[in-house]
């Protein structure tokens, strides 16, 4: 494995060191001393307006940071991964979730095969089932179109494509719907195929190797649902010519495994596959995003990678000093190793984006959770925080009071769109207006705080002053686009895949395995007999586990 260097070793690091020790935080008077400080801080990276000048920078901090950026080599390894080289040390793979968006006739080769060619047959052949669902000439058993979409995944086969359909849902054609089952609790399969007609439902069962417990405990249990609920209303007669025939309409799969595929009586034919150089949390712009195919149409799925392409070229091509998401990857790296910063917010004013925080969690925390370097040695650093938010103005009213006023240092992105997707209006005014008002004054009071004496001039009695004074000098990133639109949502998904790349390569680590998932895994398969009642695999366990199974077992009816 190759060794990677070690930051702290870097003058970079030592320089950064040097500064944070002096560092006195006063974003009022930066604003104060250098009037030109928003501008030289706001940059563009294609439809994203991003302004950096209420973190807690100065030109000296950028400056070091961006030499780290230089020292730990992060421009060759953004090029080793955009050209197919086994950045995944651990799995021996290429990273190549950038090869996805890339436009027909680029070449990337892995093992001598251009692998955009390949990604663009897969996506003519999605585009082209996708239009016999949408256009009626698929049907199910007895005929009818198709109106439901139930893609059964889990992780990145679920967080991706969930929160891609929910922040586009004006874009989403009238008359289909999505819904997405990952759980295995059985309440998620029961919910989710409450109200659904059997006749016009198309589960999607997306596997790589189908082999996913949950995905395919899932898939089973909603192959059950099916064919009780058509043979019980009288739709199909039970015969195994006619169960065949609907496991066969209703069912499509996202995987590679084609004979597990057909074992399961899905139609090899419509199995969409993609490659072991694209990694779950990374992947909604592979054949995952089968079910946003489906409801937004292939138009609007080209503009969704159209997007996450020109955020590619940007990084690539953006010189460092203003590359965002370099920048917003160095800044996170300067507050958890110097600020000691644990968590993250991000923090959407665009109800559309609402479930944006628990994508990032997986692509951030899933990342960047490491322990040890690129050569197996142990971290140098701090590494990784959690991610976490919700829309505007929802958690001003729920944990904002943290951020403003505790102990904590909570570094937070404020993503906004300029044009909502519904432009109402309250008695003349201009909701969104209101909206935005918000997004615009937390970034203020975030940063600039509000002093003691400023508390007493509202005649405030003083036994309260100190309760109200805001200390300001909390970070903020501020991301602003003219409207949520399918491009845009593949520019920001792909700038925060940038960020966390970033932040990997500055601290040695393998940001594309996810070994920590698996132990758990494991055990759930050892305890599984005991659950059941096996009193040998439940001897086996440790008294805790003993105990909480016990409990279990003594209460389930």
């Amino acid at each position: 494995m190759q060794t990677p260097v070690d930051p702290t070793t870097t003058v970079a690091w030592q320089k950064l060191q040097s500064l944070h020790e002096v560092f006195v935080p006063d974003l009022r008077g930066a604003f104060v001393d250098d009037a030109e400080r928003a501008a030289r801080y706001s940059f563009s990276a294609a439809d994203l307006y991003v302004d950096l000048s209420k973190n807690l920078i100065d030109d000296a901090v950028l400056d070091a940071l961006v030499q780290l950026a230089d020292e730990v080599g992060v421009a060759a390894y953004r090029d080793a991964m955009f050209g197919g080289e086994r950045i995944n040390v651990t799995e021996d793979r290429s990273v190549l979730h950038t090869a996805l968006r890339r436009p027909r006739g680029d070449v990337v080769e892995v093992d001598g095969v251009n692998v955009v060619d390949q990604v663009h047959g897969v996506l003519d052949a999605m585009y082209a089932f996708a239009e016999r669902v949408r256009s009626g000439e698929w049907v199910g058993v007895t005929g009818k179109r198709i109106t439901t979409i139930v893609n059964i995944g889990i992780g990145g086969s679920d967080l991706g494509p969930v929160m891609v359909y929910e922040a586009l849902k004006p874009y989403v054609t009238p008359g289909l719907e999505a819904r997405f089952v990952s759980n295995i609790d059985p309440t998620d399969v029961a919910e989710k195929t409450r109200g659904v007609d059997p006749e016009t439902v198309l589960f999607i069962v997306a596997s790589k190797t189908f082999t996913t417990l949950e995905t395919l405990t899932n898939a089973r249990l909603a192959r059950d649902w099916l064919l009780d609920t058509l043979i019980g209303s009288g739709a199909i007669d039970g015969s195994d010519e006619q169960r065949a025939d609907a496991i066969a309409k209703h069912f499509v799969a996202v995987s590679t495994a084609l004979d597990k595929v057909a074992e399961f009586g899905i139609d090899p034919a419509n199995a969409f596959g993609f490659w072991n150089w694209v990694g779950g949390r990374y992947s909604v712009d592979s054949a995952v995003g089968l079910p946003l195919v489906l409801t937004l149409g292939p138009v609007n799925f080209a503009d969704f990678l159209a997007g996450f392409h020109a955020l590619d070229q940007h990084f690539v091509t953006a010189e460092p000093e203003r590359n965002v998401p370099l920048l917003m990857g160095l800044l996170n790296v300067w507050y958890v190793n110097f600020f000691k910063a644990t968590s993250h917010a991000v923090l959407p004013y665009a109800q559309y984006l609402h479930r944006f925080a628990a994508y990032l969690q997986q692509l951030t925390m899933e990342s960047n959770g490491k322990g040890v370097r690129l050569d197996g040695s142990p971290v140098t650093t701090e590494t990784g925080e959690v991610f976490w938010g919700e829309p505007g103005t929802n958690g001003q009213h729920a944990f904002y009071q943290l951020i403003h006023q505790g102990t904590q240092l909570i570094p937070a992105d404020f993503i906004a769109v300029a044009n909502p997707a519904h432009p109402l209006t309250d008695g003349g005014v201009d909701v969104h207006e209101l909206f935005l008002a918000n997004y615009f004054a937390q970034t203020k009071a975030l940063a600039f705080g509000k002093t003691a004496e400023e508390v007493r001039a509202e005649g405030t009695p003083e036994a309260i002053v100190s309760a109200r004074v805001f200390t300001g000098n909390r970070p903020t990133t501020s991301i602003i686009a003219p409207a949520l639109t399918p491009s845009v949502v593949g520019q920001l998904i792909a700038l925060y895949e940038h960020i966390t790349f970033v932040q990997g390569v500055v601290w040695g680590i393998d940001s594309f395995d996810q070994w920590g998932v698996e132990l758990g895994k494991q055990l759930a398969l050892q305890i599984a007999p005991a659950v059941a009642g096996d009193t040998t695999a439940l001897e086996a366990q440790d008294p805790s586990t003993q105990n909480l199974v016990g409990y279990y077992l003594r209460h389930r009816h």
